[in-house]
């Protein structure tokens, strides 16, 4: 695969006889793809049924004739004035019953069918129009779900929508009322239309109330999706993506992904270190200007499973953002870094956010490639010499990795509707396992839950998983590699109620969680020959034997040569010595990198990154600032 360069652009914000100009200029900068075309409804359709193709058809040639694909989005994401006025219900209601506006974006609710039609209705049309241009060589659905926690809406149409929803799962209230335990607080329905919402309860709503309408707002994200899909699928060819976002579990991105052609994702370093991550002040400030060294890799890492092996960064940070708490700008070079470092992870395509920076509305403060003056921004330059750099190297080939995580949607809700301890996480566990995995130097792989075969891996670990499926637990049970599952690993119904026989319950694994801690942050258990679980810790039984003990003697991970239970949460030291132990048992080349220092491998090359503000030594070779060092394998 030789990789490629895109571009965000919006012809709609600049005047007509600048396009010609723009498109040479990302032609020269080695661009090959320009997304458009995603929010600009109003444009298509500036009164209901009265539409303008005539500048998205120019804009298109016009891209075209310069020699650049074109990925056109469905504008769905925000909808006109006029359609509020249209559907005045459409719009999503809060977990405090308060409707949202108009006003800015992502201004509608995903349960409201009128809603879904009109979608369906502006997509085949645009389908129809565009499916055969030659221009148009990919499409994208929307834009960002569940940005701006738009997807559990509390609206009269999501209440109407779940309760069909419950009416078909359960069938009956009597069954509902057995799975969820309704006899507790005498909490029991005669009718489905008795059910509400699970929001503005007196105390926390019913645990498996809450879980079941996650999973009913997932289905509203994959049905809107699919409707459009579909359409786009009537009258064209090319592929169909959609733009993800980091640390987003509010919908199940598998099932999602199951009908697109290939997943993308909008990757942010800075904004996300500054808004989305768990690290200390010092962590922060000394990764300010590059980002996470683990959080892109993590994302590309998911998405690329997401999307079967296809997958693209739709926006890729350029300069400081707008919308995280504070906007630093990159340290030089860290635009290329990003950039090779999805590229490692098997990216297709690497699209920057956006071609010039806007000097009107929300986003006026959000970097470009271009400054709003059209003089080169800093990110221009790292652009150009990404392309050459790529036309210089050819082929980049995919390889599997040798580890493994498995990363499940449902664990996600299921844990934070019955948490336990007000730091437990799932995405933050799960992070916390991919970073002790990096920290050794493995390439990893993300495993959906249902995983069937897990024969290509000598290390794998699912940690949190409520509840095992049926093929991934039969997967465990067979497996010859190394697993380690825990903590929470199969500890729940998938009505998150609690099983019997206690949970695990693999095959071959006789370890029972027999009671379950969660730590506050000045606690700690302290492991016998050091280390230490934090925030989380269970108390095992079983037969299996102790593999590693408390100070107190209990048991912290227990099992056999091939499947093993971990009974808490390491420190990130502990975790990262419990992965290097594992993968040298393995047959694993196992490492400690540097602080900031991570390494990938694909199947012609071996990439090593430096996220550190300062040089680093590698193997006789000194890795600058944002830099790369990249070498052919033999």
């Amino acid at each position: 695969m030789i990789p490629t360069l895109g571009v965000c652009y919006y012809p709609e914000h600049w005047p007509e006889a600048q396009w010609s100009e723009d498109a040479a200029r990302m032609a020269e900068t080695g661009l090959t793809w320009v997304r458009i075309g995603e929010f600009a409804w109003s444009r298509m359709e500036p009164r209901p049924g009265q539409f303008d193709w005539d500048w998205l058809d120019r804009a298109i040639q016009t891209l075209g004739d310069a020699g650049l694909k074109v990925v056109l989005g469905t504008p769905t994401a925000t909808p006109p004035r006029w359609m509020i006025d249209r559907h005045p219900d459409m719009l999503a209601v809060d977990a405090e019953g308060r409707s949202r506006k108009f006003g800015s974006r992502r201004h509608y609710c995903f349960s409201h069918l009128g809603y879904r039609a009109e979608s369906v209705r502006i997509t085949s049309l645009m389908a129809e129009r565009y499916g055969r241009n030659p221009h148009v060589a990919a499409w994208q659905t929307d834009n960002e779900y569940a940005c701006h926690d738009t997807v559990l809406s509390y609206s009269e149409a999501a209440r109407a929508g779940f309760r069909d929803w419950l009416a078909q799962r359960y069938q009956s209230t009597d069954a509902l009322n057995r799975a969820w335990g309704n006899v507790f607080w005498s909490m029991g329905y005669d009718d489905w239309g008795q059910i509400d919402l699970p929001n503005l309860t007196v105390t926390e709503a019913n645990h498996p109330h809450l879980l079941a309408f996650r999973r009913y707002s997932s289905d509203q994200v994959v049905a809107f999706n699919k409707a459009q899909v579909d359409e786009i699928g009537k009258h064209s060819d090319a592929p169909i993506a959609h733009n993800y976002m980091g640390r987003i579990t509010d919908f199940d991105h598998f099932a999602v992904g199951a009908d697109l052609d290939i997943a993308s994702w909008d990757s942010y370093p800075i904004g996300f270190l500054s808004d989305r991550l768990e690290a200390d002040d010092a962590f922060k400030l000394r990764f300010m200007r590059q980002g996470h060294p683990d959080n892109q890799a993590f994302h590309h890492d998911l998405y690329r499973a997401v999307g079967r092996g296809r997958w693209w960064i739709m926006e890729q940070q350029p300069g400081p953002v707008n919308w995280a708490p504070w906007n630093p700008a990159p340290l030089p070079g860290m635009c290329r870094l990003w950039a090779w470092e999805a590229f490692a992870h098997g990216a297709e395509c690497v699209s920057y956010f956006r071609w010039r920076q806007a000097p009107f509305a929300q986003e006026q403060m959000h970097a470009g490639l271009l400054r709003p003056d059209s003089a080169p921004a800093p990110a221009l330059g790292e652009a150009r010499q990404v392309a050459d750099e790529i036309a210089a190297l050819g082929e980049i080939g995919v390889a599997l990795a040798r580890t493994a995580i498995v990363f499940d949607y449902e664990s996600a809700w299921a844990w934070e509707a019955q948490p336990q301890g007000q730091d437990f996480d799932f995405f933050r566990l799960t992070f916390a396992a991919y970073q002790a995995l990096r920290r050794a130097g493995q390439s990893v792989d993300i495993l959906a839950p249902d995983t069937a075969d897990l024969s290509a891996y000598d290390l794998v670990l699912a940690p949190g998983l409520m509840t095992l499926s049926d093929p991934l637990r039969q997967a465990l049970a067979s497996y010859k590699g190394i697993a380690l599952i825990g903590p929470r690993t199969d500890t729940k119904t998938a009505e998150l109620s609690i099983p019997t026989p206690l949970g695990p319950n693999v095959p071959g694994l006789d370890v029972t969680v027999s009671i379950t801690e969660s730590l506050p942050p000045i606690a700690s258990v302290p492991l016998a020959g050091g280390g230490q679980f934090l925030h989380w810790f269970e108390h095992l039984e079983g037969s299996a034997p102790v593999l590693r003990e408390t100070t107190e003697g209990k048991p912290a991970i227990m099992g056999t040569a091939h499947l093993r239970y971990l009974a808490g949460w390491p420190d990130p030291d502990t975790f990262a010595a419990l992965i290097r132990d594992l993968c040298q048992e393995a047959g694993l080349t196992a490492l400690d990198l540097p602080d900031g220092l991570r390494i990938r491998y694909t199947g012609t090359h071996r990439f090593v990154f430096n996220y550190a503000p300062e040089a680093q030594k590698w193997e006789g070779h000194e890795i600058p600032p944002a830099g790369i060092h990249w070498e052919a394998l033999s």
